[in-house]
């Protein structure tokens, strides 16, 4: 903190404190005229409610003289005034590694333990699913949503199905996880045109057996040729490359017409960030095994 910042907190705490002190003192001590009969001279509804003046409660002055010491207390004993340390020498970064470390040495030997074993295997484990439940839900779950079902407006995969972009075993989540994905759909649209694209969206419609028109997909079938080298001849897609599979009912950012116009038109750039620098080895082979578990339900898993 510096010196200008310091000072400055120094002087509100000194203000607050000060002028809080002063109010209590001197509400002990202030003489409020009354009436004859006790009031203040106040009156509400049409003289029927009248305001007394009684003296403050005696606990309720202990208590604020306690709180007004405790204040002073933390003061000289902790950090909050300004740079000063504070008697204890407390810090909330030593508090933190302290807390750190005790977590870890329980944490430590359940990941020894799961290192040693497939993320399939783990995905049997109900310690670890309850672990990577909450790995999850702390890092996967903004984008992917917390029932793990994806976002097609950011292009988020759906977890729970049994589509999978880069292959759905064990070891290619894992390394979806800790090294990332970017996906890329080249635009079209430049070499198709608006006419062009239609044709294409329509016959990629026909792939999965969404409505479309038959004689502008049967147009767009040798257009699909340029398609092929990702997609495959037959639009099953080619995880190698995480080109999706056309040919099923899962999209990944919609499948109504204009999405599909959308992705050929402008392209897609997809991208699931690497969290090996912010997630253990144990952290993410936890939260493989969960995501695993989404869409494997084998009754072990949920």
């Amino acid at each position: 903190m510096s010196a200008f910042w310091s000072n400055w907190v120094m002087v509100l705490v000194t203000f607050n404190l000060s002028f809080a002190l002063f109010l209590f003192l001197w509400g002990l001590r202030v003489s409020i005229p009354t009436q004859p009969d006790g009031t203040s001279g106040h009156v509400w509804a049409h003289g029927l409610l009248r305001e007394g003046v009684r003296n403050l409660p005696l606990w309720w002055v202990l208590l604020s003289a306690a709180l007004f010491v405790t204040a002073f207390g933390y003061l000289a004993l902790y950090p909050g005034f300004g740079s000063y340390a504070g008697r204890l020498g407390w810090t909330s970064h030593e508090e933190l590694a302290t807390d750190t470390a005790a977590n870890d040495a329980l944490r430590d030997p359940v990941y020894k333990n799961f290192a040693a074993q497939p993320v399939e295997q783990l995905a049997k484990d109900e310690t670890a699913l309850r672990i990577g439940n909450r790995v999850f839900a702390d890092n996967c779950a903004a984008c992917h949503g917390a029932q793990g079902h994806g976002n097609t407006l950011i292009g988020a995969a759906d977890l729970a199905d049994a589509d999978w972009l880069y292959g759905g075993d064990g070891d290619n989540i894992l390394q979806s996880i800790l090294d990332g994905r970017h996906g890329t759909m080249p635009p079209w649209g430049a070499v198709l045109h608006d006419d062009g694209v239609e044709k294409v969206a329509h016959y990629v419609l026909s792939l999965s057996g969404a409505a479309h028109d038959e004689a502008k997909a049967a147009a767009g079938k040798p257009l699909f040729a340029m398609c092929a080298a990702c997609h495959g001849a037959g639009g099953k897609g080619n995880p190698v490359l995480g080109a999706p599979n056309l040919t099923d009912a899962i999209w990944l950012y919609g499948g109504d017409l204009a999405a599909v116009e959308k992705s050929i038109h402008d392209g897609r750039s997809g991208v699931m960030p690497a969290w090996r620098q912010r997630l253990s080895n144990g952290e993410a082979r936890t939260a493989a095994a969960y995501v695993y578990g989404l869409s494997h339900h084998d009754g072990t898993t949920r």
